[in-house]
């Protein structure tokens, strides 16, 4: 499950930094995207985040549902690779004196730069509001890739030219077409997105995996693969049902298990490919209208505590007129921050 999946893009991006120091000797490119990075706001996440009145600069659209910015200065060096030792003591005996030697150092990979990395998890959409697709093909992937920079470039072009100005090949970007473009030459495929808003099987939407035919179609060949050889061991007759010469009757029955194993296994691999289709209500505008019903159902639960059927009844019909529940275009709540005021949600009662 690459980039896509479930109705989202899963966008990582890798730019290279510039390397050396800054033109007017202040400082690194390298440290400049840190302190541009240290300068965005946060999304209104903590006490601390809400009473600065600043947010996240990535919540003045409505795709966004997650967005990271860091730097990568290099890769992790995870040890040295595991080696079989019985196999290296044979390899040692056929010349090869190194082998498994552990004062022998290992390749190690490094980057040739420092590079900001930006991943992101957005509604797979290029018009806001558009219901989530199932599937897309590698065109239609980079149309929404495409529309998501240039969304970010009208609402937020100024953050990003603080970041990118310090990047390598940014020095003509000005328009929201350069910047998808740049930004598309930095797209790397993410091949392990997270997703976490669902999900039950309750509609089939899993791509299981047909255990028993892919069993049957590699175990039946085998089966007889293995009957014709014993046949040929134990018998010099004919083989009873197949027929014909048992040692034949082996060498095409392996051919055939071993075609069918291959085609299983990269049947597997292309299931597992697959996106699974979007959850019910996993567009942004429906997870931050979820959040505000659910803190203004609560409000209303506390106030009629105590109250008659008939005032609930009654106070429950000027809720929904208030908040419209099924409606995801309005009241709901801003994206960018975790609970929306009290005094910032209509009255009941109101139309």
């Amino acid at each position: 499950m690459p980039d896509l999946d479930s109705g989202h893009i899963f966008l990582t991006t890798l730019a290279p930094i510039r390397d050396g120091t800054c033109a007017d000797g202040h400082g690194s490119w390298r440290q400049r995207v840190r302190n541009a990075l240290m300068e965005l706001p946060t999304a209104q996440q903590s006490p601390a985040t809400i009473k600065s009145g600043m947010t996240s600069p990535f919540a003045r659209n409505m795709r966004t549902h997650l967005a990271r910015m860091f730097v990568l200065d290099d890769v992790v060096y995870n040890g040295r690779e595991g080696h079989d030792a019985i196999a290296s003591t044979l390899r040692s005996l056929t010349g090869d004196k190194d082998a498994g030697n552990p004062a022998i150092p290992q390749h190690t990979d490094f980057l040739n730069c420092s590079y900001l990395v930006f991943c992101a998890d957005i509604d797979a959409v290029k018009m806001d509001g558009a219901p989530l697709p199932t599937t897309l093909t590698a065109a239609e992937q980079r149309d929404v890739r495409k529309s998501y920079a240039m969304e970010l470039w009208r609402t937020m072009g100024e953050e990003l030219s603080a970041i990118y100005s310090n990047c390598v090949g940014f020095d003509d970007i000005d328009t929201a077409e350069k910047f998808a473009d740049y930004l598309d030459r930095c797209h790397v495929e993410t091949t392990m997105p997270f997703h976490d808003y669902y999900i039950d099987d309750l509609s089939g939407a899993f791509h299981r995996l047909p255990l028993k035919a892919l069993a049957a179609a590699v175990g039946i060949p085998a089966i007889i693969t293995l009957l014709a050889l014993l046949w040929a061991l134990f018998s010099s007759a004919p083989m009873p049902v197949v027929g014909g010469n048992p040692i034949w009757t082996a060498l095409i029955g392996g051919a055939v298990t071993f075609g069918a194993f291959v085609a299983s296994v990269r049947y597997a691999i292309a299931n597992g490919e697959k996106p699974l289709p979007p959850g019910p209500y996993d567009d942004l505008r429906s997870v931050l209208k979820a959040l505000y019903v659910q803190q203004s159902f609560a409000d209303l639960v506390i106030d009629m505590q105590g109250a008659s059927p008939e005032e609930i009844h009654a106070a429950y019909g000027r809720w929904s007129a208030a908040h419209r529940p099924a409606d995801v275009t309005g009241p709901s709540q801003p994206p960018g921050i975790l609970e929306t005021p009290r005094a910032a949600r209509p009255t009941e009662g109101a139309a």
